[in-house]
């Protein structure tokens, strides 16, 4: 059977995938495996406590109810921070003393998705290991905690919330001796995409009390219309926002709020790794980009990378997902990385990617020096990139079939130090995914146009 778990969680669609005795089941299962409690003379004895935070979908309410119920009938105090970014809950699980941090979302993804991620003590994801335990128990009997053992669930949204923020505008302007909350942002006109989603109060209020002048658009969550025609997937209207008003520049988050994307005064897109390299340099200046060195994915553009090299700036390259960057953020003690969707993770103040935190940096970084995002992004041009998906092939074999091989040599040997190739399997299908970046566009279309092919002819099903 394939892996319930997947690179993000527990997906699929809600009410048919992920249901609410699934979501019972998760919840019984990793009070198991996370923690146990018990009971000594009628007293609770190790109690545990876990955070609950999710998105604005609809589904998101009996999914909640359901994990809430499957914790607190293992012994577990809940804590249900209600709608939250992901990484308001990972930070609250590393602040509070809680056992764990579950959220209930499926990111960019349509409202009718949904999903169930885990976070252990320390706010971090759980590794492959845990959840292959969380899913070997789950739906088995055991012996229930009974009486005083069993755990209570508590509602608490504007705490955690007001903690969250708190956090996040500390983050640039942290309050002094005098005990006045600095406003380094003073002056700045931006627009701010929320999504319809769980940083749709967050977002906006962080940036004002850091001293931003906010335009909001798509923060009226109905249930419905998370991700819908809007944020980070769908920044036309932000594009349309910035020009219209006359603002400096626009962020836009997707749903759960851990990923940010930018947009410059005159409406161009600034992606992740443009953001990544104006934030790598920024704390190269300040001393705190450890090692020099900033992590990405291996599907960030070859301009941030050859940007980089001549500021002084090293990179390590990981497989695609901010998981996978974590982990090797963590291995070489990196403190920043991400990828170019807009994931960026700062390990100076977050344990995942966190869209709020990134707008507040890169709106910081635009003031601090005194150039406009449009000039910060310039320095890091990227190279003309296309992409294929070549499908019913055996995906497997891209990496062994000689021909296959012989023809990504071919290419490579062509662009030089001007570009570079890639053949990526998906995780879920039977298709490769081929990638080129060249210095034209044109060349980047012949490039891609031929390994497909290649691909296609020789690795069909």
């Amino acid at each position: 059977m394939p892996r319930m778990f997947g690179t993000d969680g527990v997906r699929g669609l809600a009410n048919k995938d992920l249901t609410a005795r699934l979501a019972l089941d998760l919840g019984d299962a990793a009070v198991r495996v996370l923690g146990d409690s018990g009971t000594k003379d009628d007293q609770p004895e190790g109690r545990r406590r876990a955070l609950v935070g999710r998105d604005t979908r609809v589904s998101g309410d009996f999914l909640s109810a359901a994990l809430s119920a499957g914790m607190s009938a293992g012994g577990f105090d809940v804590i249900d921070a209600g709608i939250i970014p992901t990484p308001g809950v990972a930070y609250l699980t590393s602040v509070l003393n809680v056992e764990m941090g579950a959220v209930i979302s499926a990111s960019h993804n349509p409202m009718p998705d949904n999903g169930i991620k885990f976070f252990a003590r320390g706010g971090f994801k759980l590794p492959d290991s845990k959840e292959d335990e969380i899913e070997a128990v789950l739906g088995q009997d055991w012996e229930r905690p009974t009486g005083a053992g069993v755990g209570r669930i508590s509602h608490d949204t504007k705490t955690a919330t007001d903690l969250y923020i708190n956090h996040l505008v500390s983050t640039i302007a942290p309050i002094g001796a005098d005990k006045v909350q600095p406003k380094p942002l003073k002056g700045l006109k931006i627009v701010a995409d929320c999504a319809n989603g769980a940083t749709s109060v967050v977002a906006p209020e962080a940036l004002r009390r850091a001293g931003a002048e906010v335009i909001v658009i798509n923060a009226s969550p109905d249930g419905y219309n998370i991700n819908k025609h809007a944020g980070s997937t769908h920044p036309e209207q932000l594009q349309a926002m910035v020009k219209a008003t006359d603002a400096v520049m626009g962020v836009a988050f997707d749903g759960d709020a851990d990923r940010c994307l930018a947009v410059d005064e005159d409406g161009t897109m600034v992606n992740g790794d443009q953001i990544m390299g104006i934030l790598a340099r920024a704390k190269k200046r300040a001393g705190k980009l450890n090692h020099d060195t900033l992590v990405v994915t291996v599907m960030s553009n070859l301009g941030l990378k050859l940007a980089l090299k001549d500021m002084g700036i090293k990179t390590v390259q990981t497989a695609v997902g901010d998981r996978y960057v974590l982990e090797e953020m963590l291995r070489g003690n990196y403190s920043l990385g991400g990828e170019q969707s807009g994931h960026v993770i700062n390990r100076e103040f977050a344990t995942t990617g966190d869209g709020t935190l990134t707008a507040l940096t890169l709106c910081n970084e635009v003031v601090q020096s005194g150039k406009s995002l449009k000039e910060l992004a310039a320095d890091f041009p990227q190279l003309p990139q296309q992409l294929v998906n070549v499908p019913n092939v055996d995906k497997m074999a891209a990496s062994t079939n000689a021909k296959v091989q012989a023809a990504v040599e071919r290419e490579e040997q062509l662009l030089g130090d001007t570009g570079r190739v890639l053949l990526r399997p998906s995780g879920t299908e039977p298709l490769v995914r081929v990638m080129a970046e060249a210095a034209t566009q044109q060349q980047a279309d012949e490039v891609c146009a031929r390994l497909a092919a290649v691909v296609a002819e020789e690795l069909a099903l």
